[in-house]
């Protein structure tokens, strides 16, 4: 009953059923036998499904596929001809149509991603920020996104525009840390002189994101409810978030640009620890989010070192695909008995909240 009961209240959050209607159908339902799980063979199951897949719920069928194309190419086009304020107008009436009245998951992707890059268009044109220093121009080109995304979550209920928005919102307190920090420095340059510090208050706020990404995650540890997939797009961010910080700051004062070919021989091990860091925190939390977005920067790291012998162009370029490749192939492979050694490695306590092994 407990079961029927939580899915009734998640169809009510998705607006499928009124809450009233909810409350009226569970009695009827359990009159009548319905009943979710009966047994323990049947939860274990369930548990084994849920945990050997990583799969958000925003791919349904080759019709949202076909959808998402027409809504592209339209976007596209118009974007191309009409003037900037008539995209979201566009974008609206097929929000309207596509994600909340037929609820097409993938064409409300498109659609959230076309509303951030018409957000960042819209904020690139009526401010400033890509000067040298942390201005009012920065936190307040910033500051559009989680106000713009926020009431497009509001209305619609799409994972990815609740995710960008607490992406942005992360982004937005990092430019008031910046900026506070250069008011109580009374030096505007003052993250431009000491970078080290730059890189650890991206680095915690890198954290927080991070630590968002799990309380969502934890909170549906069998990966049901729209909150896995809220949780999917805030560890796409927080990854790659996590490791350029990380790298930045474990550079001791450097530039930390992880994609600076010619100052990367050194950071190389930096680079390497911090990839098999965050595929270890993967496989503990069953997301493989954390080892692609590493694979970037550790094919760069490989290559950067096989580029300081005297191979060839194609010969370091065709062994770093194989290193990465390899690399690819053995985690993907092994998922599931590596992630079985490492959460019998952790104790039950922590091991009992994260997606069954």
């Amino acid at each position: 009953m407990t079961e029927l009961r939580s899915i009734l209240d998640e169809a009510a959050r998705q607006g499928l059923i009124s809450s009233e209607a909810g409350g009226r159908l569970l009695p009827f339902l359990t009159e009548r036998g319905v009943s979710v799980v009966e047994t323990q063979k049947a939860v274990a199951a369930e548990e084994q499904v849920w945990s050997d897949t990583e799969t958000p719920r925003f791919v349904r069928g080759f019709h949202d596929v076909l959808i998402t194309i027409g809504v592209i190419v339209a976007l596209v086009g118009l974007w191309g001809l009409a003037p900037l304020y008539a995209v979201p107008v566009a974008i609206i009436v097929l929000s309207e149509i596509l994600v909340r009245r037929q609820r097409l998951a993938l064409p409300a992707v498109s659609l959230t991603i076309a509303l951030f890059c018409w957000t960042f268009l819209l904020m690139s044109r009526v401010f400033t920020p890509w000067t040298s220093e942390i201005g009012a121009d920065l936190t307040q080109f910033v500051a559009g996104f989680p106000i713009l995304l926020g009431v497009y979550y509001a209305r619609y209920r799409v994972p990815l525009s609740l995710a960008l928005t607490i992406m942005s919102t992360l982004a937005l307190v990092l430019t008031l840390l910046l900026r506070l920090g250069q008011w109580l420095s009374g030096n505007p340059a003052f993250f431009v002189d000491h970078l080290g510090v730059l890189a650890a208050v991206a680095f915690v706020c890198a954290l927080g994101l991070f630590a968002t990404a799990l309380y969502f995650d934890l909170g549906d540890r069998l990966r049901r409810t729209t909150r896995s997939d809220i949780a999917f797009w805030l560890h796409l961010g927080a990854a790659p978030a996590l490791l350029y910080s990380a790298v930045s700051l474990l550079s001791f004062g450097e530039a930390g640009r992880i994609f600076d070919l010619a100052n990367m021989s050194a950071r190389t091990p930096v680079v390497v620890a911090t990839v098999a860091a965050l595929m270890l925190i993967g496989l503990v939390i069953d997301r493989r989010a954390f080892v692609t977005s590493g694979l970037l920067s550790l094919g760069v790291a490989i290559f950067s070192v096989v580029r300081k012998g005297n191979a060839t162009v194609d010969t370091y370029i065709f062994t770093t695909l194989i290193v990465v490749g390899a690399i690819v192939l053995i985690i993907g492979t092994g998922w599931m008995p590596l992630r079985r050694l490492v959460l019998r490695a952790l104790p039950p306590a922590i091991a009992n909240r994260l997606p069954p092994g």
